[in-house]
């Protein structure tokens, strides 16, 4: 059965850091392609940042370019987003998932269907 759990949401102020961890079990993880989502109220979900199964490779959206990085520590089956410089419209909740290695694309992060193993998501809320 694959698991997937979000950790270290909460609350943030506007231009601070936060860091946030997923661990993965059930799965080989480092053949999977993982990525980090947010739902803001009322929006759909969108997609934040993607990374391929060695980490060697990283895709971001335009909003958090160069403010949030991911990481993944395959040893660890774990996957980390930093982020810094944070603002309120960053505020929202977060999930990560996991897709097959070949669901990859090194041009934009999409939560499509090849995504099937998500966690329940922790909340980021950055105040003003």
């Amino acid at each position: 059965q694959v698991q997937v759990m979000e950790s270290g949401g909460g609350l943030g102020q506007a231009g601070g850091s936060l860091r946030l961890s997923c661990t993965v079990s059930g799965l080989k993880f480092d053949e999977y392609t993982m990525g980090w989502f947010r739902q803001a109220p009322g929006k759909q979900r969108e997609g934040v940042s993607c990374i391929n199964w060695s980490g060697s490779s990283s895709v971001y959206a335009d909003s958090v370019k160069g403010r949030f990085t991911i990481s993944r520590d395959n040893a660890a089956n774990t996957l980390f987003l930093q982020m810094n410089s944070l603002k309120p419209e960053d505020t929202g909740i977060y999930y990560c998932a996991a897709a097959l290695r070949s669901y990859y694309n090194q041009y934009y992060c999409v939560p499509g269907p090849g995504f099937r193993n998500w966690g329940q998501g922790t909340q980021v809320t950055v105040s003003s």
